[in-house]
This record gives structure tokens, C-alpha cells and sequence, in this order.
């Protein structure tokens, strides 16, 4: 494989050069050994469609997410602050994330403090994409026919009204799209959203993810399909709980199509 170059903010400004958008990387898009295959998946299929785009690299920080959810609203302000003025410093006019938290903090928590963008889910611009003909799947390409469900996530589905997005990309793929029961607006929640993902979760007769992978093992799909690192990791570990691993797989959105690109 022939090394992707992923250029930052700060090289593109020396150079005078704008993106015309910002990918927002995320903390679990640079951090999370499972995440990082979505970071790459996404980045070579907007190398491929030739996107002219850049990261902040060292320059990001956590949009403040699980602070403020977590109750340390200071903490989150102050992160919240220093990422507005990195962004406005490099003008930047519209972000891309493959990270609902992040979606939904910088389209709607950013504003108050100043921060005025045009923020897009990878789900939407992958989309995009498609409909205007720049990704093409010859075919259906790789998940063609395959059975797929889909994890709406919490702050993408419920928060921000986005649903067809992501299942416009998987038509796209030609899938059988089986919804689980509790699908869109009466989507559960994975169990790890609202910074429930880095504590343990209280005690009580079952956990959320092994109840909403039963719902996903109910459906005979193969494949889980999400579209944010929460719902991945606790989806995963829920299919690892039920000992489906060889035979249930999780997929980012960015994966499925990076796989299927003609």
C-alpha cells in the first residue's frame, strides 16, 4: 500500500493553500487502535475521490464532550475555547467528523462560544459523495446481498435527526438493511454515550450493550454496521460476550464503503 499523505492546517496555511474541509480526527479516531482503521478507511477514500482536505494534527484537542456530560462544564469550556480559536485562526468554514460527539458538539455546543461552522457527520458527506457520483461502487461491491443492521447512534439519530444518511451509504452498497426492533427514533442507546464509556456501568439486571446486541443478533445479520467509536466498542464487546466474534463482525460506515470502492 502506497502511503496516503495527510496534510495538516498548519501545512496548508505555509503553503497558502485552504482545505476544502477540515476532518475532525477525534480522540478516538487518533488514540483507539480500532478506531484508527476508520481514521485511514475514510482518509483513503477522500484521497481517492480527490477531496482537497487537512486535520489540525497536534493543534486538536477533545472537543470537551465527555467533560460537560460528565458535569465538569469548566473543563469543558476551556477545551471547548482553545479549539474555536485554532479553528478561526485558520478560517476554517467546514469540518467533517466520523464522531457523533463531536458532530454534535461542534454543530450545536460550539456556537454559544463562538465557534460558527458548517459541521457534517462522515455519514452525510460520504452521502454526498455517492450522490454525486464521485464515489462509485460498481456492483454493490464486497457487502453486495450481505445481511447488515445498523446501530443508530444516540447523538446522530435521536440529537440531530440524522437517519438516512447512513442508510442511504448502505443501499448504496447494495445490503440487505435489517432494521433491529428498536431502530431510528426509538433507537437504544449503546451504553456508552453521555461519558458513560469510561466508567463502569451501575448495577442492575443486564447491561445496554448486551441487550441491544441481542436485538442485533435477532435480526440474522453478519454484520453490525455503526457510524461512531462508542457504539463500535460496545457493540464489539457485546458480540464478544454472546462469543459471535468469528462469525458477527462490526463496521464503520467509511469501512464498508473503503471496501467496496471500485
Amino acid at each position: 500500500m502506497s502511503e496516503i499523505k495527510v496534510p495538516t492546517m498548519a501545512e496548508m496555511a505555509a503553503n497558502g493553500e485552504t482545505p476544502e474541509i477540515l476532518f475532525w480526527v477525534g480522540c478516538a479516531g487518533s488514540f483507539d487502535d480500532r478506531y484508527k482503521k476508520v481514521t485511514v478507511a475514510f482518509v483513503k477514500i477522500l484521497d481517492k475521490v480527490g477531496i482537497k482536505f487537512a486535520v489540525l494534527g497536534t493543534e486538536e484537542s477533545c472537543t470537551g464532550d465527555p467533560a460537560r456530560r460528565a458535569g465538569n462544564e469548566f473543563l469543558f469550556q476551556m477545551q471547548a475555547v482553545a479549539n474555536v480559536q485554532v479553528l478561526d485562526m485558520y478560517g476554517v468554514k467546514k469540518i467533517v467528523t466520523a464522531c457523533p460527539h463531536c458532530f454534535n458538539t461542534l454543530k450545536n455546543e460550539y456556537p454559544a462560544l463562538g465557534g460558527h461552522y458548517e459541521v457534517l457527520h462522515h455519514s452525510e458527506f460520504l452521502q454526498q459523495l455517492i450522490n454525486a457520483g464521485k464515489i462509485k461502487i460498481e456492483g454493490g461491491g464486497d457487502f453486495k446481498g450481505r445481511k447488515i443492521t445498523f446501530q443508530d447512534s444516540c447523538y446522530l439519530g435521536r440529537a440531530n435527526d440524522v437517519y438516512e444518511a447512513p442508510r442511504a451509504v448502505l443501499e448504496a452498497l447494495d445490503v440487505d438493511l435489517v432494521e433491529m426492533k428498536r431502530a431510528k427514533v426509538k433507537g437504544l442507546c449503546c451504553g456508552a454515550g453521555g461519558a458513560q464509556m469510561f466508567k463502569e456501568p451501575e448495577k442492575g439486571k443486564k447491561d445496554i450493550n448486551i441487550e441491544r446486541i441481542e436485538e442485533a443478533l435477532e435480526t440474522g445479520a453478519t454484520t453490525v454496521a455503526v457510524g461512531c467509536p462508542f457504539c463500535m466498542v460496545m457493540m464489539s464487546d457485546g458480540i464478544k460476550n454472546k462469543e459471535k466474534e468469528d462469525t458477527v463482525k462490526v463496521y464503520d460506515l467509511a469501512e464498508l464503503v473503503e471496501q467496496s470502492l471500485s
